[in-house]
């Protein structure tokens, strides 16, 4: 299978800093000390893929050939090539990179006559991709995308859920095993964002393999009905665990249904951005580093361990705990927490038809230590609460 690979090097940077996405602030990130995510993600994904073809799961002795730029945007994170995985070269990286290096780079892997393009990056990638692909005409728009997951917000349908899976998703749809679908593009509206509101927008359709387990499906759109009672309720268990413990400290994860628990209690809260109630006190938006100092001036202050609780809500239709929208919750913070302080919150309604949350660290050996634990704690109404499986 002729398999285009497209990385956008930039994506991601600004996931640990609390930046709420990374156009436009490349530079920014890289001088604040953000390394590399997107390329890290890709080779990941590619060297699973690599081992994969060796395997006896490549059952039908499928083959690779990779067609991409020289550099950053895609030869720099090739694992080692093998008659079951080669390389051909369209291009060179420029430096510095930008969005139409990105259609650029669409345009020759659709001359190359690729049957499919994996790219790594968040959603702002992939509205690249998809525009190119349309501004190419009919018969490109109809050329299956896969993404790594490597930016800061992933809500389009064309993600897989881990680097891991997006291999999977590669070889079964070179053996033949999946079929292609329409799925939805994704992001955040700007526009109401900057008014101080959370919506997500669907830009666009685009063609994905169909693979339930390994896709992780589109960010749902709209809010249901009025779920104030629920989110009212919700607010008061978290208030009432507070009134019994005054030394707890909580970290409140992103997220509407978050925000809005937040405004019952009177808290000024961030929407994308991962805050800390404590004492009275709020401490907003906080990037890796800040949750680290404050987290481990927590638990450094007495010989026992002093209470700690992250609330965390999943990612409607998709059912991210970790790895969506929170990069600040790096896994030096998540072990800092440790894994029995984790607490889903989400409305009944939010959790019908969510079998299991999804869980991505971006550190392999974490991601395991949470699926070993099996299931997740989830408030769904005052002092009421429920097991989800953590999905493999």
């Amino acid at each position: 299978m002729r398999l285009g690979v497209i990385v956008n090097p930039d994506a991601g940077l600004g996931g640990k800093l609390g930046f709420k996405g990374s156009d436009g602030r490349a530079i920014e990130a890289r001088k604040a000390g953000a390394t590399d995510r997107s390329g890290p993600r890709m080779r990941q994904c590619l060297q699973h893929l690599h081992g994969l073809l060796a395997s006896s799961l490549n059952r039908t002795g499928s083959t690779i050939e990779i067609y991409t730029w020289r550099g950053r945007m895609g030869g720099d994170w090739l694992p080692e090539t093998s008659e079951k995985m080669t390389v051909v070269h369209t291009g060179q990286t420029p430096t510095p990179t930008s969005a139409a290096d990105t259609s650029d780079m669409v345009r020759t892997l659709v001359d190359a006559q690729v049957e499919a393009i994996l790219y790594a990056g968040g959603d702002g990638t992939t509205r690249d991709i998809v525009n190119a692909l349309g501004a190419l005409g009919s018969g490109a728009t109809s050329t299956p995308v896969i993404g790594v997951p490597g930016g800061v917000k992933m809500h389009s349908g064309t993600f897989a859920t881990t680097p891991k899976a997006a291999a999977e998703v590669v070889l079964s749809f070179a053996m033949g095993d999946l079929r292609t679908a329409i799925t939805e593009v994704m992001d955040l509206d700007e526009e109401v964002y900057q008014h101080g509101e959370w919506r997500v927008r669907m830009y666009g359709e685009a063609w994905t393999p169909s693979s339930p387990r390994f896709m992780q499906g589109a960010k749902e759109q709209v809010e249901r009905v009025s779920e104030e009672d629920t989110i009212e309720g919700l607010a008061h268990h978290v208030q009432s665990l507070v009134d019994d413990e005054p030394d707890l400290m909580v970290v409140w994860g992103s997220g509407g249904t978050l925000r809005r628990m937040g405004e019952h209690l009177d808290l000024d809260l961030t929407l994308l951005g991962i805050d800390v109630w404590h004492a009275g006190t709020v401490f907003r938006d906080l990037n890796e580093q800040g949750l680290l100092d404050i987290l481990g001036s927590h638990n450094d202050q007495q010989d026992q361990p002093r209470p700690l609780l992250l609330l965390l809500s999943p990612m409607g239709g998709q059912g991210f705990l970790i790895g969506r929208g929170n990069l600040q919750l790096s896994p030096a913070v998540l072990r800092l927490v440790g894994h029995d302080r984790l607490l889903g919150v989400a409305t009944p309604s939010k959790l019908i038809g969510l079998e299991a949350v999804r869980i991505d660290t971006g550190d392999e050996a974490l991601d395991d230590e949470y699926a070993a634990k099996r299931f997740v704690k989830i408030l769904q109404g005052f002092r009421t609460t429920r097991l989800i499986r953590v999905a493999q």
